[in-house]
């Protein structure tokens, strides 16, 4: 029998590397594919993305039909391309075959391949999955056997691949998924986030500190108390005596409208439209009142302390402002506690929640420990400031402007432009 000729074993071998450059392509996009879009092509319907699905299903076998079929194509060319390089080169051919079948194999089987494939791995993993599941049924033994003796040699050393597989997201995962990898309007995207950091945040975290609280004092003269529920700008109004500790209730707005239009204007009647009030404590999750106020059918609660002492209040509405923003486009100058100044610095209320000011201002002032301007300020110093001074917190240049007793009034705050955050 007449040996091959010089260019049926060059057509030979370049066909192999043809070959050879599929699996390799083959494997890195099966293995690149995004599983969360994979999962949503193939619920769609795509049958390229069924197939892959599928065949994901068994990583072990997927990855023991192509590298089977890549390792027999690479010894068959490096073999022929042997016999090449003797008919070639002569018996220095020997010696050059497997330098010449290295840098090749490398430059066109596997590096450009799989740099092609990782970066279009749907393009590639899609059209490949009906050429490979074919493979792997018509190789079936022989990709059993190889699954098989790997697995076994694995659970040798304590590893089960099968059940080690975990496509499940953590928060900070899935935190990251919205955050990088969607492609979606940055509202909707705040929106999510927001819904991902419930749980993160407290509810005296965002609370209206018991200080700013409006509400019905009892003990005023029942003309004072029509004059207020008259030019109220609040849906829900506590009820108390002397001072929010010795809260009554909760008056809603239409049970307001209904004794104003009464005849008998006394608080006696006004106490008739009063609600129970409810009691939240201090480190209730947002996620979880969220679920306590749509189980009680509640809005409003009055946050407690662990002694039992009212420390403010939180309502539905400002659980939603987690989620979808402040309900304006102006956040500092919304805030009744945050002045810009011409110069671009802040007058602040010492008595403003850290997450207040880096919300409006888009700021990163600590928010782990105090939650006020003021609790900052003093536990940076560590002493109650007797006069004016100014200190700077993580790249914030602060200066206390006015000081009562022992609270700092107010403060200016300005980003120092020198520190790079």
């Amino acid at each position: 029998m007449d040996a091959p000729s010089t260019g049926t074993l060059l057509t030979a071998v370049i066909c192999l590397v043809f070959l050879s450059a599929y699996f390799s392509a083959s494997e890195t996009a099966m293995m690149a594919l995004n599983r969360y879009r994979l999962r949503h092509l193939a619920k769609k319907g795509h049958r390229g993305a069924q197939r892959a699905a599928q065949l994901l299903e068994r990583p072990d076998r997927l990855l023991g039909v192509i590298l089977i079929g890549n390792n027999f194509v690479n010894f068959s060319a490096a073999s022929i391309a042997t016999l090449l390089a003797i008919e070639i080169l002569g018996e220095s051919g020997v010696a050059w075959a497997p330098v010449i079948c290295t840098f090749i194999f490398l430059i066109f089987a596997e590096v450009a391949p799989k740099t092609i494939a990782a970066a279009f791995p749907e393009r590639i993993a899609l059209p490949s999955s009906h050429l490979l599941r074919v493979l792997l049924f018509l190789f079936y033994p022989l990709v059993w056997l190889v699954s098989a003796l790997s697995n076994g040699l694995l659970r040798l050393f304590g590893i089960n691949h099968l059940a080690s597989q975990n496509d499940h997201l953590s928060r900070e995962e899935l935190r990251t998924l919205v955050f990088d990898g969607a492609k979606i309007a940055s509202q909707s995207q705040n929106m999510m986030l927001g819904v991902l950091d419930l749980d993160q945040v407290s509810v005296d975290d965002i609370m209206v500190p018991k200080s700013e609280i409006i509400g019905i004092d009892l003990d005023d003269d029942l003309d004072t108390i029509i004059q207020q529920l008259r030019n109220a700008q609040h849906t829900r109004l506590p009820v108390f005596h002397e001072s929010i500790e010795n809260i009554v209730g909760i008056l809603h707005v239409r049970s307001a409208i209904r004794f104003l239009s009464s005849e008998t204007l006394t608080k006696a009647a006004l106490l008739q439209e009063i609600d129970d009030a409810y009691f939240v404590p201090e480190n209730t999750s947002l996620q979880t009142q969220i679920r306590h106020f749509q189980k009680r059918k509640e809005r409003i609660g009055l946050v407690v302390d662990e002694y039992g002492d009212i420390q403010g209040i939180v309502t539905l509405e400002d659980i939603l402002e987690e989620i979808v923003g402040e309900f304006t486009t102006d956040l500092a100058a919304a805030s009744s506690d945050i002045h810009p100044q011409e110069d671009g610095s802040y007058y602040v209320d010492g008595g403003a929640t850290i997450r207040a000011i880096n919300r409006a201002l888009n700021w990163q002032l600590p928010s782990e420990g105090p939650k006020t301007l003021n609790g900052l300020i003093t536990e940076t110093l560590e002493t109650i400031p007797e006069a004016p001074v100014c200190l700077t917190i993580n790249g914030y240049q602060i200066e206390i402007i006015r000081l009562k007793g022992n609270m700092i009034v107010t403060a200016k705050l300005f980003q120092r432009l020198d520190i790079e955050r």
